[in-house]
């Protein structure tokens, strides 16, 4: 046992690491800078996700950087699955994963300030068991349809993941998915604090 875990513990901190460092690049401030948006810390809510990035009014630089987001999640498992040993692979992509969502809530590049970890959720989640995603997506979009808070339907989506993993059998993913949804909650603190007091901006208003 001893031996088996001192010969899986410099793989679990390579997964680590590698997840933490593709989790922290910084697309949305990549973009806004490439399309001349300044910063995006000094727009809308200060984060560099893509919501925020939409609030520069470039929808092609908030698409670029959901979808980098999201594949800097799915990169960090895939690449977990493809060059670990075979027989602990399954294990170390979960820790990838947790990692990239840890880079991109804590970049070490921008002062540990970074998104709340949305898009990047939905690629690890893709990676590992795309069918959730589905499930993921159309409780999203019913939320936000029936209450239009995007934060609320974020929240909503990620709590339930879970038990969709549950109910669909992926026991192994489990503790993972708990865990990201308790970081992402935290990351949307704010938003839940607006949520309870009525100030949240609803989908389509314009913020102050």
């Amino acid at each position: 046992m001893i031996e088996a875990l001192n010969t899986a513990a410099p793989w679990v901190l390579a997964a680590l690491a590698v997840g933490y460092l593709l989790g922290s690049i910084p697309f949305g401030l990549i973009f806004t800078r490439m399309a001349g948006l300044g910063d995006i810390r000094d727009i809308g809510s200060g984060n560099i996700g893509a919501t925020n990035a939409l609030r520069t009014g470039n929808k092609w630089v908030a698409g670029a950087t959901f979808l980098c987001d999201a594949g800097k999640g799915a990169a960090a498992v895939l690449l977990a699955r493809q060059f670990a040993p075979e027989a602990i692979a399954p294990a170390l992509s979960l820790f990838a994963g947790a990692g990239a969502v840890v880079g991109h809530l804590f970049p070490i590049w921008l002062k540990f300030k970074g998104g709340k970890g949305f898009s990047t959720f939905i690629g690890i989640n893709l990676a590992l068991y795309w069918p959730v995603v589905l499930l993921f997506g159309a409780t999203w979009l019913l939320i936000a349809v029936i209450f239009r808070y995007s934060s609320l339907a974020t929240l909503v989506a990620v709590a339930l993941t879970p038990a969709y993993l549950f109910l669909l059998g992926q026991n192994s993913i489990l503790p993972l998915s708990i865990f990201l949804a308790i970081l992402i909650f935290v990351a949307h603190r704010g938003n839940i604090g607006r949520l309870l007091s009525g100030t949240e901006s609803r989908i389509g208003s314009k913020k102050s």
